[in-house]
């Protein structure tokens, strides 16, 4: 299984040690999933992760970076539509890229696209792991 990490599951992973986007980012680490990424998605983790108001253990953040930076890489190509939020245009193109299995993330709502235009599911951190699990 393939996918692309929306940022916001990673720090909502990252925030609480319980719930789907951290049992995500356990599977992505220890992994049984493959994270599909770029170097601005590598570049946006890194900033927003190191952010004070989270206050994130550091040390879990370079475990979490050091398996970011080992993901495999995929080329995003811009999309010939604008989203809602242009700051997560990148996750969906490097998801088209890399022809994964879901783009992951709590937004769904910033991945409105115009009908056949998308060739990757978008899902909530719940639905992801209730479809990987076949419920």
């Amino acid at each position: 299984m393939r996918i692309v990490l929306d940022t916001n599951v990673v720090v909502s992973g990252m925030l609480t040690a319980f719930g789907p986007p951290s049992q995500i980012i356990e599977l992505v680490a220890s992994g049984d999933i493959t994270l599909v990424i770029d170097d601005r998605i590598l570049a946006e983790y890194a900033d927003v992760l190191a952010r004070p108001r989270f206050k994130l253990d550091p040390r879990r953040v370079d475990d979490f970076l050091r398996v970011a930076e080992d993901a495999e890489a995929a080329v995003g190509v811009p999309l010939p539509f604008v989203l809602p939020d242009p700051d997560d245009e990148l996750f969906l193109e490097v998801a088209i890229a890399g022809a994964v299995d879901a783009l992951v993330t709590g937004n769904e709502k910033h991945f409105k696209v115009p009908r056949g235009k998308l060739a990757v599911p978008i899902m909530s951190p719940r639905r992801f792991l209730d479809d990987l699990s076949g419920r």
